[in-house]
């Protein structure tokens, strides 16, 4: 991966994260606040979504390295989480091989 196709790459992994984890807490809030479930019930929902969650986070966004950003990419980008305006910037190469849609996903 070219040096440009990385920094373009960081940022839209930052932003993913902080789009995932935004997403996450809405969610977690949702559960919190559903007054119709008990407590009890509401916590053990929240303790198997927040588990899940997390797994999926490790499996989108743990290692940082060029050996792993396409794949990385390719994972985010499935999961609607890429910044459309930061992926104009990443070459056509990159682009191409980091469309979801290419690989089946």
């Amino acid at each position: 991966m070219k040096e440009s196709d990385w920094k373009v790459f960081k940022e839209i992994k930052d932003k993913a994260i902080e789009k995932y984890c935004t997403f996450a807490l809405k969610e977690s809030q949702e559960v919190i606040s559903d007054k119709k479930s008990n407590v009890h019930n509401r916590y053990l929902l929240l303790y198997k979504l927040l588990q899940n969650s997390d797994k999926k986070m490790a499996l989108l966004f743990d290692g940082h390295s060029r050996s792993k950003a396409l794949v990385q990419l390719i994972a985010i980008r499935s999961e609607g989480l890429a910044d459309e305006t930061l992926l104009s910037k990443l070459s056509d190469e990159v682009r191409e091989k980091t469309d979801p849609e290419n690989h089946g996903w």
